[in-house]
């Protein structure tokens, strides 16, 4: 028993004594984001490629990682791109971003999610698809959204009461999306904060 616990002590140093990770191009990757085996903590996995920080969802998809927050235990990545002249996002084949429920990290309820391209079916869910939805504003006066000008779309505030790891596009529902961090109802389009973000529990 004494030998099994000493085992286990040895092994928890190990872990905590390995420290933040170097650089990432021009990037800081804080304790306890990981980029390989010999920083950080393994389980908060992010990739280091062509000198830019990625995030991988659990359906394959990497996502670049925009900031970091360590103080706050957060990140910001990357909304997916939308298609040229069309409005599909990039992820749709995936059917958005999903996070692996069995990783630490979540998506933050400071996100304001817009919807494009919606059908009829989405009208029956709890969210702003009125004139003055964020959605309007960004299809009227972001190059990206052009293509999803004159179709349905929404937005909502990514809260408590829904899936903190998913944010779900499909071929019958809305077949792009976009996200941007705490917005205010009186903030221009070209002061948004575009991005998800991301939050991570505390290494134990």
């Amino acid at each position: 028993m004494e030998l099994v616990i000493f085992l286990l002590l040895i092994s928890a140093t190990q872990v905590s004594s390995l420290g933040a990770c170097p650089k990432c191009g021009s990037m800081e990757v804080p304790y306890p984001l990981s980029t390989d085996g010999t920083c950080g903590d393994p389980r908060y996995k992010v990739y280091c490629k062509n000198g830019g920080l990625e995030f991988l969802s659990a359906e394959g998809v990497y996502y670049e990682v925009l900031s970091i927050d360590p103080s706050a235990y957060k990140l910001v990545i990357s909304p997916p791109m939308i298609q040229n002249n069309t409005c599909f996002s990039s992820d749709l084949s995936v059917g958005g971003l999903s996070l692996d429920e069995n990783l630490p990290f979540n998506i933050s309820t400071h996100n304001t999610v817009i919807l494009l391209n919606c059908s009829s079916n989405i009208l029956l869910s709890p969210l702003n698809c009125s004139s003055s939805s964020f959605c309007r504003a960004y299809e009227d006066k972001v190059l990206e959204g052009t293509g999803c000008r004159n179709t349905l779309c929404c937005h909502y505030l990514k809260d408590s009461a829904m899936t903190s790891h998913r944010i779900r596009i499909r071929v019958g529902g809305c077949t792009a999306y976009t996200c941007a961090v705490n917005i205010k109802p009186d903030d221009p389009v070209d002061s948004w904060n575009y991005g998800i973000e991301l939050q991570w529990v505390r290494p134990s």
